[in-house]
């Protein structure tokens, strides 16, 4: 296992981009250090004048004289409250850039991860992007707190090193010895841990993606008896993160002690040598003490130094994982056009093409048009593409090839806000906040109360609000898991249809309520057509939905296959008819059991049939 090449170097770069976004404070931290270092050696020398003009003298006259201790007690206080405020300056303004500097790029990661493309997030498991947004930012500026008190110590190791040159040449020069071996082993030390660190960094990501997937599974997991073997999967990644952490931690068990040692043999190599000098009166007892204090100061800086080396490796870690998430291309680009008036939009789709990372195509040349206000019902086998088709028309990705047309306007040529105001999009996979009702339907836009009991009324969502106990100012929980499945996904397209979309797009959104209740939401949705509403596409599978709509397009293999009303694609298309005649013969298989058990139909949210919210 080796480090990294140009770790050091690279790390000392990470410093540099902290220290430039921060400078102000950064250097209100590093003036704090560098008052803190000089007042240290500032206090050895008042300790060497003290001794020789103040303790030395009083044994000779077996007296000690008042107003010379005065000074002395003065000085010693004047540097301690010196160094304090020094200690604060680097500490708390240190501290400051540190999580300034955190808080900036937790945002400014959060910020690329919503301007980023579905394609980069189907890429990357969200485990990961947690770490990068949490412990790789922690880890980048991490060395940004020990700094500012690295460079202060640096100054004042410096000055230490003049002021013994200034009291003993000799002494001093005994003393450094010790100093190339101190670099040694610094730089030992570091080449030893970098690559035990950056292990341990990497582990972290993983342990956060595998405990994200335990948790965001935890209804399969219980469902299905997998806890015994998540626990294992977790305590696996979980001991190899220990293993690492630990095989860092010896290593600075190592060589702590030996940072901590030399500085102590320097000093006693300076006592034994001064000792010697003071008899032979080469070297006055002032200047020994002050020297040998010196030395003893000089230790911290040695290992403040230490602390930056051995914080550089898990910093380029940090900072090569956020920056490749910063640096990640294949953003969403909007241009300056809107779609002009009011009122439902007519969809065209001219020569569509689009395929995943694999190669494999899902979608190939396929052309549409949807006349403003008509409601059209996309049907077709799993796979055939129907919830990326859907995907396309609102932009969460772009085709490889064609383009998507709202009333003319080429959607990649509208502004983001127009694209957002004209299609709302309610997908097969239903997501709430942790929020009230209000919120969730809302999601911060300025809506009244009464437009929301009106979404609610439409998507058949405001009767079982009316009974929750707080009405719109219910809390749902995280995911809405007070609710059924069927209820989740009303209040879904209830959230949709409250920004008044001229284009609604139901990717299977009712396939967790009840027929009936379904029936009643697109007959809402219907009715809103003739009055002005939506241009509606809604992916189906049920004869009962796919009858209310004007027109069926059948998709297949990736490619639409046929196109015309329910009667006349079921009279000309036998794979269409075998689709929905099989959903169909599914569903009534369902109900006879269920009838059979006495139980609701097997293939309806729970809470549906009474619209009762589940225990939480």
């Amino acid at each position: 296992m080796s480090s990294r090449p140009g770790s050091t170097r690279r790390g000392f770069a990470v410093i540099g981009q902290g220290a430039r976004a921060q400078r102000r404070l950064f250097s209100v931290a590093v003036v704090g250090s560098l008052l803190y270092g000089a007042l240290t050696v500032a206090d050895a020398w008042v300790l060497g004048w003290a001794t020789d003009e103040v303790i030395t003298p009083a044994f000779e006259v077996d007296a000690v004289d008042v107003g010379d201790l005065a000074i002395v007690s003065l000085l010693f206080v004047g540097v301690a409250v010196g160094r304090a405020l020094g200690v604060i300056a680097r500490r708390l303004v240190g501290g400051i850039v540190y999580f300034r500097l955190m808080a900036e790029h937790r945002r400014a990661v959060t910020r690329q991860y919503l301007r980023l493309p579905m394609r980069w997030h189907q890429a990357h498991p969200t485990g990961q992007l947690l770490s990068n947004a949490n412990a790789d930012v922690e880890a980048a500026w991490a060395v940004m707190m020990p700094l500012p008190m690295a460079v202060g110590v640096l100054a004042m190791l410096v000055v230490a090193v003049v002021a013994m040159l200034t009291a003993d040449i000799v002494l001093t020069v005994v003393g450094l010895v010790i100093f190339p071996l101190l670099f040694a082993i610094n730089v030992g030390y570091q080449r030893i841990l970098s690559p035990r660190v950056t292990l341990a960094q990497q582990l972290r990501a993983e342990v956060s993606a595998v405990a994200h997937e335990s948790f965001d599974g935890a209804m399969v997991v219980k469902a299905l008896g997998r806890e015994v073997e998540e626990t294992h999967r977790f305590q696996e990644q979980a001991v190899q993160l220990r293993d690492a952490n630990v095989a860092a931690g010896r290593v600075r068990s190592v060589f702590d002690p030996v940072l901590e040692a030399l500085p102590t043999i320097g000093v006693l190599l300076v006592i034994v040598v001064g000792v010697q000098r003071v008899l032979s009166g080469a070297a006055q007892p002032g200047d020994v003490v002050q020297v040998a204090f010196l030395f003893t100061v000089i230790a911290f800086p040695v290992r403040a130094i230490g602390w930056v080396l051995g914080e550089l490796p898990r910093s380029v870690v940090g900072w090569d994982r956020v920056r490749a998430v910063l640096d990640a291309d294949g953003s969403t680009t909007y241009g300056s056009g809107v779609v002009a008036g009011s009122g439902p939009v007519a969809l065209e789709v001219r020569d569509l093409g689009y395929g995943y990372a694999d190669g494999r195509p899902v979608l190939r040349d396929v052309q549409l048009s949807v006349d403003a206000g008509r409601t059209v019902a996309l049907v077709g086998r799993t796979g055939s593409g129907k919830s990326t088709l859907t995907s396309l028309l609102v932009r969460l990705v772009d085709p490889d090839s064609g383009t998507v047309l709202l009333s003319g306007n080429d959607a990649r040529q509208l502004t983001h806000a127009s694209l957002a105001d004209t299609i709302a999009l309610v997908p097969q996979q239903t997501f709430l906040f942790d929020d009230t009702v209000r919120g969730n339907v809302a999601l911060g836009a300025e809506v009244s109360d009464e437009d929301i009991w009106a979404a609610l009324r439409t998507a058949q969502a405001d009767q079982f609000v009316a009974r929750l106990p707080l009405g719109l100012e219910s809390q749902l929980g995280e995911r809405g898991t007070t609710l059924s499945g069927g209820q989740r996904q009303r209040l879904a397209l209830a959230r949709a249809l409250v920004r008044r979309p001229r284009l609604l797009v139901l990717d299977d959104a009712t396939s967790a309520v009840d027929p009936e209740v379904e029936a009643a939401v697109l007959a809402g949705l219907r009715e809103q057509s003739t009055s002005g509403g939506p241009t509606t596409l809604v992916v189906a599978y049920r004869k009962a939905t796919i009858a209310l709509a004007d027109e069926v397009v059948f998709l297949d293999d990736g490619r639409i296959a046929d196109r015309g009303t329910h009667v006349e694609l079921a009279a000309r298309s036998g794979p269409y008819r075998d689709i929905v005649d099989a959903y169909d013969q599914t569903r009534e298989r369902a109900d006879r059991e269920a009838a059979a058990r006495g139980t609701g139909t097997g293939t309806v949210g729970a809470g549906d049939k009474t619209d009762a919210p589940v225990p939480a």
